[in-house]
């Protein structure tokens, strides 16, 4: 079957931090020192000796030697508390990056906010960044708020990027973001990693953040790129997220000084001197500045619009950009108004939206709720209430008064400041009922997005329609799954603080719908480590709500979440809790859902008849339940294990039938699991088709960048070409499936290609070659519990030793043939 994204996620760690802890005890040394003596970074340290994190078992090692102990007894510890299990092959999702039309090459990734025209002063501050850069490929630019850290440090970014031409990457930290949680480091990494287009099959999804930051420095290892990492709360969120070896540079901006980051050289910045914000005030105004404009003809009220913006860039846009749009104003009547507000900040900002009409005013008071980063209008249309259009138009009027800034076409933002006012406004001005609605709408549009994007994507499993809250009027169009791939990137880290506040405002229906329309491209981006954390949660909200197919669904959706992590153990457990639910309720879609699900995780445990017969209910019950896509999803799971229990012409007569299912992706799942099967269930027959099945397949997974059904295809065209005799052409096909797989990194994936390898060894005269394949399988396969490849390793080795050894391949095909026994049904 077509391979998807599984993962294993570590479980009990507080035995092994104990133990832990002991061994620092013994050292005799607080967590710094600790940290000195044995290479590791404090943080990381404390977070091994605290049970947060499963640590490397390199640290391990290190941490033993320190006190002179050997490791090896905490081997046994450390694996329970890491729970490595495979990522097995399965059918229901695929890896698709956003990618643009065949004839036109992606551009490089440019998230960079605007540089602004109107930059002013800092000539030592820009030269001390571009000397940091220069020196070290990293600085951080610290700072008050609104004193200009992001507008340098942009505005550095273009002045590098035509240096650095490889990606410019912006990602907001919200370190000092009122209302939110500094975004953490897991998040934005794979933030990061999304933006670079990284597969989700080289994404860890265990381990903690060390593994995740090493993917993402090995990203950048090779890649000249420039990374603004903006608005961090401190040393510990930022430090995961720098660059290693290689040619990429990074620009950092905070409210704090890092101290922490003693090898990243800093840039303080202080407000602007008098002359510099005369200059700002005056350009970005508009007026020319000479004794005949309006600052000149007064120039105590502008010293006094000066003092009061407190010398701050940001203030300084805000009173300039209301001279600029009200000719008639004198600074004199600037300074009026500025003088009425409590505060510099909160006088440039109430002053501004002020000369908001009274629908402006409201929209701008209610987009300070928006519980995510930076937005798009249809949110903002959704959440005042509004037509579209309206929304456009008044996101364009708070452009103009610099309460909204745009980072890329059509993405807003509120500046840190500004989002502070906007919901002490609203907070004052607005009924609690109000805001609940407008936060509820937001909620509602979320939700209909998803399932919108979701269903632009070839996702396997058939999905009904929303049932939390109302469809918004004007939702994004997606005309085809990269667009909507491109969406989910786009609104990651919101549609991860939207579910928060879902979570937090009890609204349960969302909780359990908004993940079940994001599998699809957690599957393809994030892996499915946050999502077990989401159907988690959901499954306490349907708990809630009492609804019997809310609360089947969410335990189905649960163990899949699990079956994908490799839990497997957690996934049967959930599968059984939702078996009676499911039939009690009566809903034939759930059921064939469910029933395809368990076929996978038997398979996967390594039985054989079981799974078959599970896949053959389960296309029945797609066809009573009207859903022919899913019989043909059925139809091809059918097809692939008839191949692997040896009945060829079964497997291919089922693979056309999926086949002869039209699709509009010619790498839907089904399908491609179809043409993967037939090519080598006629292998024999038809040459020359089996040949051509297995190269479109594998023309189909490189187009898609999914690595893993790549090696899958390549692996399954190496076992064909050797049925076809062509033995040179078969091992080429095998070793380059077997790279594929070491530069992903995937030991365990191996466990689905040994065997094949080793046969084709075997017949192609190099038994050495198959007999170490066959004994490596041997080894793997009890690790992650398959069983079925350790009962085919013992009768390759059997094969390959018969001539040589008569006693051991008796003792192996004995040892195989009683596997076989164990996985038949009854017994």
């Amino acid at each position: 079957m077509v391979a998807q994204q599984g993962t294993a996620k570590a479980v009990p760690q507080d035995e092994l931090a104990a133990r832990l802890r002991l061994l620092q005890e013994l050292s005799g040394r607080g967590v710094r020192a600790l940290a000195r003596d044995t290479g590791l970074s404090s943080s990381s340290l404390s977070r091994y000796l605290g049970g947060q994190t499963v640590p490397p078992w390199t640290a391990v090692i290190a941490l033993c030697r320190l006190v002179k102990r050997d490791p090896r007894p905490l081997r046994p510890l450390w694996e329970r508390a890491s729970d490595p299990l495979p990522a097995p092959p399965k059918t229901s999702r695929q890896v698709q990056p956003p990618s643009p039309p065949a004839d036109a090459p992606r551009p490089p990734r440019n998230d960079l906010p605007r540089d602004v025209p109107d930059f002013t002063g800092r000539e030592a501050q820009f030269a001390a960044v571009l000397t940091a850069v220069d020196d070290s490929r990293v600085v951080a630019v610290d700072g008050m708020a609104g004193v200009g850290k992001t507008c340098l440090a942009v505005h550095a970014a273009h002045r590098l990027a035509a240096d650095y031409p490889d990606a410019q990457l912006y990602v907001d930290l919200h370190g000092f973001t009122e209302g939110r949680q500094p975004l953490d480091p897991d998040r934005a990494l794979r933030t990061l990693l999304a933006a670079l287009d990284t597969p989700s099959e080289k994404i860890p999804q265990e381990g903690g953040i060390e593994p995740l930051a090493a993917c993402w420095r090995s990203e950048l290892a090779h890649r000249r790129a420039v990374v603004v990492l903006d608005n961090a709360a401190d040393a510990d969120q930022v430090r995961p997220l720098l660059p290693g070896a290689g040619p990429t540079v990074a620009l950092i901006t905070s409210r704090n000084r890092l101290l922490g980051l003693d090898e990243v050289p800093p840039v303080s910045l202080d407000v602007l001197t008098p002359e510099e914000s005369a200059e700002l005030l005056a350009r970005a105004s508009g007026d020319p500045g000479g004794s005949d404009s309006r600052l000149g003809r007064d120039p105590d009220s502008a010293a006094e619009v000066l003092r009061l913006c407190g010398h701050l860039p940001l203030a300084l846009r805000l009173a300039a950009a209301r001279l600029r749009h009200r000719p008639g104003w004198t600074v004199g009547i600037l300074v009026e108004r500025m003088a009425e507000g409590a505060t510099e900040f909160d006088t440039a900002f109430a002053m501004s939206v002020r000369q908001l009409d009274r629908a402006q005013r409201r929209f701008f008071r209610l987009l300070g709720l928006l519980p995510g980063s930076t937005f798009d209008e249809y949110v903002a249309a959704a959440l005042a209430d509004t037509p579209l259009r309206s929304a456009r138009a008044m996101l364009e009027d708070l452009l103009d008064a610099h309460l909204v800034q745009q980072p890329a076409a059509g993405r807003y933002r509120l500046h840190d400041l500004v989002h502070q006012h906007a919901r002490r406004a609203a907070a004052e001005q607005d009924s609690p009922a109000e805001l609940e609605q407008a936060l509820g709408r937001v909620l509602d549009y979320y939700v209909h997005a998803a399932a919108a994007a979701d269903a632009a994507m070839s996702y396997l499993s058939p999905i009904r329609e929303v049932s939390a809250g109302r469809p918004p009027a004007e939702l994004p169009t997606f005309t085809h799954k990269h667009a909507a791939l491109f969406w989910f990137a786009t609104e990651y880290t919101n549609l991860m603080a939207v579910f928060d506040a879902a979570v937090a405002a009890g609204a349960d229906v969302h909780v359990c719908e908004l993940p079940r329309f994001m599998r699809a491209f957690f599957a393809r981006r994030c892996g499915t480590t946050h999502l077990n954390v989401l159907f988690e949660r959901s499954l306490v909200a349907a708990q809630r709500l009492g609804d019997p197919l809310q609360l089947a669904e969410a335990h189905s959706d649960l163990g899949f979440a699990r079956y994908n992590a490799g839990r497997m153990a957690e996934a049967d457990a959930a599968y059984e809790a939702a078996a009676p639910l499911v039939s009690d309720v009566g809903d034939t879609l759930s059921e064939a859902e469910l029933t395809m699900r368990r076929g996978y995780l038997r398979w996967d445990e390594g039985y054989v008849e079981e799974p078959l017969e599970l896949f053959r209910l389960a296309g029945k019950l797609y066809a009573d339940a009207g859903c022919p896509m899913g019989t043909v999803h059925a139809t091809a799971c059918e097809a692939w294990a008839m191949l692997q229990l040896g009945h060829r012409e079964e497997a291919a007569r089922l693979a056309r039938r999926a086949l002869d299912v039209p699709h509009a992706d010619p790498a839907w799942p089904p399908a491609l699991t179809a043409r993967i099967t037939l090519g080598v269930a006629i292998a024999h027959e038809e040459p020359d088709e089996a040949a051509e099945h297995l190269r479109r397949a594998l023309a189909l997974a490189r187009e898609d960048g999914h690595k893993h059904n790549e090696a899958w295809c390549l692996n399954c065209l190496g076992v064909a070409l050797r049925q076809m005799g062509r033995y040179e052409e078969a091992l080429a096909s095998h070793r380059q499936a077997f790279a594929l797989l070491d530069e992903l990194f995937e030991e365990h994936w191996k466990i689905h290609f040994l065997n094949g390898y080793a046969e084709t060894c075997r017949l192609a005269g190099l038994p050495e070659e198959a007999l170490r394949l066959h004994r490596q399988a041997l080894e793997l396969a009890p690790k992650l519990g398959y069983r079925y490849a350790e009962a085919l390793a013992h009768e390759g080795i059997a094969a390959v030793l018969d001539e040589t050894d008569p006693p051991a391949a008796a003792e192996h095909r004995a040892a195989g043939q009683a596997i076989l026994q164990e996985l038949k049904p009854g017994t």
